[in-house]
């Protein structure tokens, strides 16, 4: 068996040279598909020397088959009398253009997630819909629809590099589920875009997710409920992690061209760097969010500004923050319930907390809400 991390490195690359060479990219990614089957079959007895450039003879070859035997796409018949001999591959950074092309305008976020976990993750149809708990069939549609999408699409132009980081943000987002890790791959991805393009926003995105995975096993109990940061046990965050991310972090601040997701992991690290939660520099992070709330005039942005206000300068100055938002913004009313709890306002306090689970979207976030509530109103009733 050839091995998976290589075969899955090297489709973008593989992916990309095809497409640069004229096949549209739904042709190009069925080719590849072919060919890495046809490495999973010949490899273990015959390696080749070349890996990359075995894949992509092959997959050339698999692609003009196609066109030949598709009266429908004649016109790629010249194509024939322009194909490459054998020999080694240009590293051009043709797999960079992929980012873009699956990051297109044209998609939805869904879409253009589940594209570039296909086509530069290099996972298949089955383990992209594991992660997303849907059936093989309704993401092989949208992949199918995706990949028409761009099929027209040049790899020449130039990208969007902000609606790249914003899929790979929604992946890592994901978290997981299924057999596939959507955090990791998705920290996997933008080490691969941040060995490729000069860009401190990207260091940025990638040191945000670093010191958020590093906190990853302390953010649920053994039953699987959720822990709120102030109580989680830090011995169970992962250093090395943390310090890579402040590293990144560090040179990406040096460039001095600030960014939102610069401004998101410094509050990351603000909280990974405190030994507790009760030495955590809230000062710094509400000075963080100001920074944040220029770059994004983000509601969401605030309403965590208000929060870290409340921490900062006290619950009463918090709640004079969260006032200044509108009640409907997704978790308002946790937001109230904890800085009217942290002032000492118990009964509010299990009220909201109890409405705020009515209004949780994820299950652990409302079980969590109704523990809250459930906490409080005990407490009240020993007080009599």
């Amino acid at each position: 068996m050839p091995d998976e991390a290589l075969l899955r490195a090297l489709t973008p690359e593989v992916l990309a040279v095809l497409v640069r060479r004229g096949a549209d990219f739904a042709a190009a990614e069925d080719a590849v598909q072919e060919a890495l089957l046809e490495a999973v079959r010949t490899w273990p007895a015959d390696p080749p020397r070349d890996p990359k450039g075995w894949l992509i003879t092959v997959g050339w070859r698999r692609f003009l088959d196609a066109a030949r035997s598709d009266a429908a796409r004649r016109r790629r018949e010249d194509l024939v009398d322009e194909r490459p001999e054998p020999g080694p591959v240009p590293a051009a950074d043709d797999s960079l253009q992929l980012y873009f092309l699956c990051a297109h305008p044209s998609l939805t976020p869904a879409s253009a997630v589940a594209l570039t976990l296909r086509a530069v993750g290099g996972l298949t149809t089955r383990q992209i819909a594991q992660a997303y708990l849907v059936p093989e069939a309704t993401m092989a549609q949208r992949i199918s629809r995706a990949k028409r999408t761009v099929s027209g699409a040049r790899l020449d132009r130039p990208g969007d590099p902000a609606t790249v980081l914003r899929v790979l943000y929604l992946v890592f987002n994901e978290g997981y589920s299924g057999d596939v890790d959507l955090a990791a791959e998705a920290i996997r991805l933008t080490r691969q875009l941040a060995a490729r393009v000069d860009d401190p926003e990207v260091s940025g995105l990638l040191a945000l997710m670093l010191l958020h995975h590093a906190r990853r096993a302390g953010r649920t109990a053994p039953d699987g409920s959720l822990v709120p940061l102030a109580e989680q046990d830090r011995s169970r965050w992962d250093t090395a992690l943390i310090a890579e991310g402040v590293t990144v972090l560090r040179s990406a601040l040096a460039r001095d061209r600030l960014g939102e997701f610069q401004a998101q992991a410094a509050i990351a690290a603000l909280h990974a760097d405190a030994p507790t939660a009760e030495e955590t520099d809230w000062v710094q992070i509400v000075e963080w969010y100001d920074e944040l709330a220029a770059l994004t005039d983000s509601p969401v942005v605030r309403l965590n500004r208000a929060v870290a206000v409340g921490e900062a300068d006290g619950p009463r100055a918090g709640l004079a923050a969260l006032a200044e938002l509108d009640d409907a913004l997704p978790r308002h009313t946790a937001a109230s319930a904890y800085l009217h709890e942290r002032a000492g306002e118990l009964r509010t306090a299990a009220r909201l907390y109890a409405e705020a689970a009515a209004k949780a979207g994820a299950v652990a976030e409302r079980d969590h809400l109704v523990r809250q509530a459930a906490r409080l109103n005990t407490l009240l009733r020993e007080e009599g």
